[in-house]
């Protein structure tokens, strides 16, 4: 007589059961990040290098004969400028004369022929071409990429090593054609026992990694 209410418990407990396991595997599901993207810059070389417009990023755009169409534009968190024709124009990752062609382009729907100079005044940057230092540095920082940077001159622009850094165990981190390579470098010779064979490239993009010693 007890077997069919046996029964209806237990297909209520699998079913209760079930419902958990789906809201446990949706929760899961939910709680995944995504992986972070990573950028690759355009600079394969110190000699190739040019730089490329960013967010924050000052532009001063001159439209030859016509003054109204000129003026100092800040390149939005998005990429994007917004001019008195045009409210949204993507500039970021662009070189300034490849943004001065495409707004001959767009200008050319409204006036004849326009002529257009692009100048940067305040440099920041896309994140892809920005150098970072993190770890036991003085002042851990992402740093604006100028042509030509070397370590020391990173280095220098980061206050150097804290006491607890392990510098010859450092690495240097770089993403080239999408793929990453992890280099050696020697920031204890080349910041304490000044040996400037140490001293090597940096290219934008670069993520130095400077561990903790241990005593």
């Amino acid at each position: 007589m007890t077997t069919k209410p046996l029964c209806q418990a237990a297909v209520k407990s699998l079913v209760v059961v079930s419902l958990l396991s789906l809201m446990l595997t949706g929760c899961a599901n939910n709680n995944t990040l995504p992986r972070a993207t990573v950028h690759t810059s355009q600079t394969t070389s110190v000699d190739n290098y040019q730089y490329l417009i960013g967010p924050a990023d000052t532009l001063t755009i001159f439209v030859w004969r016509n003054p109204e169409l000129s003026g100092s534009f800040i390149v939005r968190p998005d990429g994007q400028i917004s001019t008195s024709l045009v409210e949204d124009v993507p500039v970021s990752g662009k070189t300034p004369t490849q943004v001065a062609r495409e707004m001959e382009q767009i200008l050319g729907k409204y006036i004849r022929d326009p002529v257009v100079t692009v100048s940067v005044n305040n440099f920041v940057g896309p994140f892809s071409e920005q150098v970072r230092v993190i770890g036991q540095a003085t002042n851990p920082q992402a740093v604006n990429y100028r042509q030509y940077m070397t370590l020391l001159d990173l280095m220098i622009s980061v206050g150097g090593l804290t006491e607890f850094a392990a510098g010859n165990s450092a690495k240097l981190v770089r993403t080239t054609n999408g793929s990453q390579r992890t280099f050696k470098v020697r920031l204890d010779d080349l910041i304490r026992e000044g040996d400037i064979s140490a001293n090597v490239d940096i290219l934008p993009g670069d993520i130095i990694i400077i561990p903790e010693a241990w005593f």
